[in-house]
Parts: C-alpha cells; structure tokens; sequence
C-alpha cells in the first residue's frame, strides 16, 4: 500500500446526534483508513464539541468569527488536503449543525474570496488547498426516487454550490441506503467500502 509522509493532514467531519449511528461507525473507519494511509488525521464530530450552527450579524458581513471553535474548525479546513464529510440527507440537505459548519467554516478570506476584496457579484476565487473531497451521505430514498422526484440536491450543494466554489476539483460523494432496513452484514459490507473508497481516492489522487 502506498503511505505519505505524515505532514499530509486530513479533515473528518460528521454531524448526526447519536454516537452510535452508522454516520459515526463511517466516520470512525474514515480517520482509521486515512491514518493507515499516513495522513495526520483530526476527526471533529460537531455533536460532542456543542459547536454552535448559528451564524453571527459580523461573520455574515465577511467579519472573522470570534467564537473559538470556529476559528479552530476554519484553521483545520484550511490545511486540511483529504476532506471527509459524513452526515444523513435531511429534506434533501445538510441536517442544520452540518449546515451551519458549512456556512461559518467555509468563510470568506480563508475559504474563498473575490479579487476586488467584497462580493460584487464577481466569480469567487477558491482558497482551499483540499485535492479530495468525499462526502459520505445515508438516506432513507430509493436510488432512483432521489434522482426522478428530487433530483438529489445534496450533489448540488456539496459539488456545485460549495466545494467547487472553494477551489475542490476532485469530489467523490457515497450514499448509502435504505438504512432503517439495513442488516448488520449491509452495514460492514458499505464500511469496506468506505475504507477502499479512501483508500483508491488518496491512492491515485
């Protein structure tokens, strides 16, 4: 198995309120696939850090956020170069902590930013300097309901309307489902796959 150097980092995100979910069994096995690939891995789950989704009246104006935290989570994305993202479709979105993460985190100036300094309506300009985004998602939609009635709007949001966005060009987005019928046999054959996905996006870049 080809390994790099340890100054490579990686970023696991997951937001789902119970530890014991299969959100949190992927996560897990995502930071266990990464380290074993040598990444310098840090696993944020929003949950059990009480982040706070709630954007502020100065981070909305492109102000840098005072909260803690954030300023933490925008430091790990900003040098994160493997970004793993897992979390349940939601109404055909992010559930509100993840959406929250993603409108505080991916701020302007660290995330993204426009060459005359403000938002004029300019095309942005990414700053990210992730190569690989894989957003891992569960869902309780059949194949192909998603795609006919619903179109599945979280490959919009994640690929269009915010990785691109930022400057990510290779995105790899899993679903999994239908998970409230899933078996535990189910469950560990979309955890191997979890881990070679990892494994084959880092791999071969």
């Amino acid at each position: 198995m080809k390994s790099y150097p340890h100054h490579r980092t990686a970023l696991v995100v997951v937001s789902h309120p119970d530890a014991a979910s299969f959100n949190h069994a992927i996560a897990r096995n995502s930071a266990v696939a990464l380290e074993a690939l040598g990444l310098t891995t840090h696993l944020c789950d929003l949950y059990a850090d009480d982040f706070d989704p709630v954007i502020t009246k100065g981070e909305v104006r492109g102000q840098r956020t005072e909260d803690q935290l954030t300023n933490m989570y925008i430091s790990l994305l900003a040098s994160a170069e493997v970004l793993v993202v897992v979390h349940p479709n939601c109404w055909g979105a992010p559930p509100a902590m993840m959406k929250g993460w993603m409108d505080r985190v991916f701020a302007e100036g660290s995330a993204y930013a426009f060459e005359k300094s403000c938002d004029q309506g300019d095309v942005p300009r990414g700053l990210l300097r992730t190569d690989i985004a894989i957003v891992f998602n569960t869902s309780n939609t059949d194949e192909d309901r998603e795609r006919v009635e619903f179109g599945d709007p979280l490959e919009r949001i994640w690929s269009d309307c915010l990785l691109r966005y930022c400057g990510v060009q290779k995105i790899i987005r899993r679903i999994f489902r239908i998970i409230a019928t899933s078996s535990v046999q189910q469950r560990e054959a979309w955890l191997r796959e979890v881990r070679q996905t990892i494994e084959d996006a880092v791999i071969n870049g």
